[in-house]
């Protein structure tokens, strides 16, 4: 596998593009758009939220029910949500509008939106939006560089990644994009994420390869304690590599599930550092469970606890905050059995072994917890079972910028 520069367009035949719509910001990029030369097989995972929006609604029809898809519009600022049968019809009003642009199928056309909750989708600009988009779009790096930077919202940064691997001598690619800084927690993958490849690959392994690689990448991330409405993760393949077809149960679906995950883990550990307000990222990590699931369910419960969260903030080594975290999660352990480390680019510690405190050195412990990105490390001493977690310190801007949103 070999990392390269790049996004959505680092594949063949993707073109994107973004531009500033007016949707709800002024003098920024809101609206961004992929699309494909050809048809594409597509596979997709949605937020578990009982309220969904609109957009979510409509690309889950999509994605279960259209022959292909080959377009994606995005707009930053108002999510669609809440919004009832206006705010469905303008998803179906936005892929109309798409589907005239570019000559593709109106039920190959898939939506998103991010952004306030409960507004209705000023639809002139979205559909102005789009004509823009089909101008503008392009295969360059560039052009998926400004798509990314157009969905975002309270994201510092954008993001996005891209890989090549090797499949049966043709060279394929994987790349993507994501946006979510805010609304960020386990179950689904919590945000936007658009990942392209040009991979030959059938409609039940690309869905199988995504529905089992959210569960250690997206669904293992952590904010806020809040899951989206809008969760969606979207992933296109549009065969132009002409690799051999990938089939389930092959050598060449390990290579590229491998590819797969090592972008969606990658996108989900920009998120979990470019929490909002955040100025760490924290890794926990959890080795030697009884079962993957408890490793699962305790990482994400140290990652996702206010305490420890404001406790990395504060860098300040309190062994107690994450036994705590341990101790609710409803997994069953040997406190006395289990060791804690704290770990970052500063060093390692061991702050609790056996049930005590080692007696650790405070300042070392700080300087380790004061680089911007933390491990935290539990040996369970209970099996074989390794699962980690990603989130970010809980700071005194977070407040703002949520007190602030509509604003």
């Amino acid at each position: 596998m070999k990392v390269r520069t790049g996004g959505v367009t680092a594949a063949k035949g993707f073109a994107a593009a973004g531009v500033e719509a007016e949707i709800k910001y002024k003098n920024r990029k809101d609206m961004a758009m992929i699309y494909s030369q050809k048809p594409c097989v597509v596979a997709g995972t949605f937020t578990t939220n009982v309220v969904k929006a609109a957009p979510v609604l409509w690309d889950k029809k999509v994605v279960e029910e259209s022959p292909f898809a080959q377009a994606v519009v995005v707009n930053a600022g108002i999510a669609n949500a809440c919004t009832g049968e206006e705010g469905f019809s303008y998803c179906q009003q936005t892929a109309k509008a798409v589907a005239k642009a570019l000559n593709v199928p109106e039920d190959s056309v898939l939506v998103a939106s991010t952004g306030v909750i409960g507004m209705q989708l000023p639809i002139d600009r979205i559909v102005a939006g789009v004509e823009k988009l089909a101008k503008a779009k392009a295969e360059t790096l560039e052009a998926g560089t400004l798509a990314a930077e157009a969905i975002m919202t309270t994201d510092t940064i954008s993001k996005q990644v891209a890989v090549e691997i090797e499949v049966g001598g043709e060279k394929v690619t994987v790349g993507g994009m994501c946006k979510g800084s805010g609304m960020i927690h386990p179950n689904m993958c919590t945000m936007l994420g658009f990942v392209t490849t040009d991979a030959v690959i059938t409609k039940d392994a690309l869905t199988k390869a995504v529905k089992e690689d959210v569960v250690d990448t997206f669904n293992m991330i952590s904010v806020d304690g809040d899951t989206s409405t809008n969760d969606t993760l979207l992933v296109m393949a549009n065969g132009m590599a002409e690799n051999p077809e990938i089939q389930l149960g092959t050598p060449e679906y390990e290579e590229f599930k491998a590819a797969l995950h090592y972008v969606n883990e990658t996108l989900a550990k920009m998120m979990a550092g470019d929490g909002e307000g955040a100025t760490a990222l924290l890794e926990v990590k959890v080795i030697n469970a009884d079962t993957k699931e408890n490793a699962r369910i305790l990482s994400k419960s140290v990652v996702c606890s206010s305490l420890v969260k404001a406790m990395i903030y504060g860098h300040d080594a309190n062994a107690g905050r994450i036994l705590c975290a341990l101790g609710y999660s409803g997994v069953q352990f040997n406190p006395e059995k289990i060791d804690l480390y704290f770990e970052s680019k500063a060093g390692k510690i061991k702050i609790y072994e056996d049930g005590v405190s080692t007696g650790y050195d405070e300042d070392e412990a700080t300087k380790i917890l004061s680089e911007p990105e933390v491990t935290v490390l539990v040996d369970m001493k209970m099996g074989e079972e390794t699962a980690t977690a990603w989130g970010c310190d809980l700071t005194y801007d977070y407040v703002k910028i949520n007190a602030d949103y509509r604003s």
